[in-house]
């Protein structure tokens, strides 16, 4: 079976029994998958205990403007370190361009930004990462375990967290109350 090569700018959404507790029910939107490995953003999940402006004033920023939601679970990888997946009305100091669907900035100039009123239309900020060595998301793929499908902003950005990983699955024709835990043997 071929896998696709590059899945940048897609949502990968566990199966459920996947297997490790912090990717059950996982939604990731894929930010860069090439030769080098693979990191997504983590935005299934919400973070306990810290809001939007608390973060900003760990940042020393008056949160102005921006309204105070709930942080994202980014993913396992450096939980300490921000992300902020964005539409594609702003730009910033290294955000990058997600395959014409998404932004995606790590630097506190988006954080700035959306407190000043003068960020993104519409963003998501997450703590950590979900990142693959080279050929590990490759191989993960081969097994039971994940599901992808086109990334659009209306999920990322309309849909609310604990409704994505079933809405993603219903966008592509799949009734996840049907998925399996465990895979059958023929």
């Amino acid at each position: 079976m071929d896998m696709p090569a590059y899945l940048t700018g897609q949502l990968l959404l566990a199966f459920p029994g996947i297997g490790d507790p912090r990717f059950e029910h996982a939604v990731i939107a894929m930010c860069a998958h090439d030769d080098a490995g693979a990191l997504g953003i983590g935005v299934g999940a919400i973070a306990d205990g810290i809001g939007f402006h608390e973060l900003l004033r760990q940042f020393d920023i008056d949160p102005g403007v921006a309204p105070d939601c709930p942080i994202h679970l980014g993913g396992p990888v450096e939980p300490q370190r921000g992300f902020v997946l964005h539409s594609l009305d702003w730009g910033g100091q290294d955000s990058i361009q997600v395959a014409d669907r998404w932004g995606l900035s790590g630097t506190i100039d988006v954080l700035r930004a959306i407190a000043e009123g003068k960020g993104p239309s519409q963003w998501i900020a997450a703590l950590g990462y979900a990142g693959w060595a080279p050929g590990q998301l490759e191989e993960e793929l081969t097994r039971h375990g994940w599901f992808v499908t086109p990334g659009t902003t209306r999920l990322l950005f309309d849909i609310p967290p604990t409704r994505r990983w079933e809405q993603a699955y219903a966008d592509a024709g799949v009734d996840s109350s049907l998925l399996a835990p465990t895979a059958g043997q023929a």
